[in-house]
């Protein structure tokens, strides 16, 4: 379906100070954008401070009519580390499949340190929000796992009914 947006969310208070460079927002847009599939306009990266202004970013995004929302960055252990409680603060629903499915494909792919992320998913409305990890690695491996379930999950996001031939059916 032509006419779904996507914004790319870059969280990192070095970045937006803009004393660092942002490495992982453009992968993420890029990538994102790739995914023929899903035929996605793709926004950003908005670049955000770590904490409110998390919460601020993706409560404008889901009022703009986002359909997905991809954030990067503060997903880890550290005290500034607060995507994933933004992120809640926003979310109506949780989808934990997505988060845990990958951290089990960085762990699968020889990065251990993928356990560490606390990244979470979920629907706001009808906009999808995941979180993934700042580091390039961690955004690579998110799209490799979200490229294979996206389509469906925007479809259903909106209310669209399940029907014969749709990937979740066994029939």
């Amino acid at each position: 379906m032509v006419g779904r947006r996507a914004l790319v969310v870059t969280v990192s208070t070095r970045t937006a100070s803009g004393a660092w460079e942002d490495r992982s927002g453009p992968v993420l847009r890029d990538g994102l954008a790739a995914i023929a599939d899903l035929a996605l306009e793709v926004d950003g990266p908005q670049v955000v401070a770590d904490g409110e202004p998390v919460e601020v970013a993706l409560r404008a995004a889901v009022a703009a009519g986002y359909a997905l929302v991809i954030t990067t960055g503060g997903t880890g252990l550290t005290p500034t580390d607060r995507t994933p409680e933004a992120t809640a603060a926003v979310i109506d629903k949780q989808a934990p499949g997505i988060a845990e499915a990958i951290r089990a494909y960085g762990i699968a792919g020889g990065v251990p340190s993928a356990m560490l992320s606390r990244g979470i998913a979920g629907l706001a409305g009808t906009t999808l929000i995941v979180n993934l990890p700042g580091s390039t690695g961690g955004v690579r491996d998110g799209l490799a796992v979200l490229a294979t379930v996206l389509e469906h999950a925007l479809a259903q996001a909106p209310g669209s009914d399940h029907g014969p031939g749709d990937p979740g059916d066994r029939g």
